[in-house]
């Protein structure tokens, strides 16, 4: 196979159940012919339902890691580096690309702009996703209107207010392309959590930009335990106060005010058990996560 010009890069793990129609989007999508063959580089942590199998199948390049040694930022690496493309599609197994114009999209303002050094696709919630998961997906990488972020210089970063840092360096790996040559720069970095904002913030202060691409819409929504939602955003915001000082909720009459507002907002939505829990579980993640991380020395 001659080099193509785009990879996607598919991280995996016991995906059976939504990769099949994910590697049918791609098969349809709609390229440029110049850009060739599009390439498929799967990297799967040791799945047992039959992701192995199906990737090895249909993927280009299937690699085998042990589910021990993933990580967000030095997977994707792995992935990257076997990749041959000069623009890098990254994307998750239950992220369902919505149309055939998918990945033009998803590549177009990296085409258009050569100091764009990534884009990030909008997001659509599942047909079957409840109220509340609808309702939190609308605020996050839904809007239909395209930016690009940049940054002058680091003097504009640190002028900026916590939560207009992370606004400028938004960027979701959920479904994301990167360009080649300015990974090659900044690659991502080990951790267990963020890795897209992280590389976003720094490909930014290197003096890059990063573009939403609205017309790149995947489908993808998850309906977890709030056990499982608390803790990741317990991980999530001390991440957060890290790469940009913000806490969202800092104080303890503060976490009371917004556990009472999410429990209404909850129940107008949808009477359930998991939504009551997660009215409690992320008010008091954020909380945690910020005063875990503020209690930590700088480096």
């Amino acid at each position: 196979m001659t080099s193509p010009r785009v990879s996607i890069v598919l991280v995996t793990r016991n995906g059976a159940a939504t990769l099949p129609a994910v590697l049918d989007a791609i098969a349809h999508q709609r390229i440029d012919p110049s850009w060739g063959v599009t390439e498929i580089v799967a990297v799967d942590s040791s799945s047992t339902d039959g992701t192995a199998e199906l990737i090895r199948e249909r993927a280009h390049q299937a690699i085998t890691i042990a589910p021990d040694t993933f990580d967000h930022g030095m997977t994707r690496n792995l992935g990257i580096e076997r990749a041959r493309g000069e623009f890098v599609v990254l994307l998750v197994q239950d992220a369902v690309p919505a149309n055939e114009h998918w990945l033009s999209a998803m590549v177009a303002p990296l085409i258009a702009d050569l100091r764009v050094a990534g884009a990030f696709a909008r997001q659509r919630p599942r047909a079957d996703a409840g109220a509340v998961t609808r309702y939190y997906a609308s605020r996050w990488a839904s809007s239909p209107a395209p930016r690009v972020a940049t940054l002058a210089n680091s003097g504009e970063f640190d002028a900026l207010q916590p939560a207009a840092r992370f606004d400028r360096c938004s960027f979701d790996d959920v479904c994301s392309c990167v360009r080649r040559s300015v990974w090659a720069e900044y690659p991502f970095v080990a951790t267990a959590f963020a890795e897209d904002l992280e590389w976003a913030r720094t490909v930014l202060l290197a003096g890059y930009r990063i573009a939403y691409a609205p017309d790149a819409l995947v489908v993808h929504s998850h309906e977890r335990s709030a056990a499982y939602e608390f803790a990741r955003t317990r991980t999530l915001h001390r991440r957060l106060y890290h790469l940009f000082g913000m806490r969202t909720i800092p104080t303890l009459p503060l976490l009371a005010r917004a556990v009472a507002a999410s429990l209404a907002l909850h129940l107008r939505l949808e009477w359930s058990a998991r939504s009551v829990a997660l009215a409690f579980a992320w008010p008091l993640g954020q909380y945690l996560g910020g005063r875990d991380a503020a209690r930590e020395p700088l480096h």
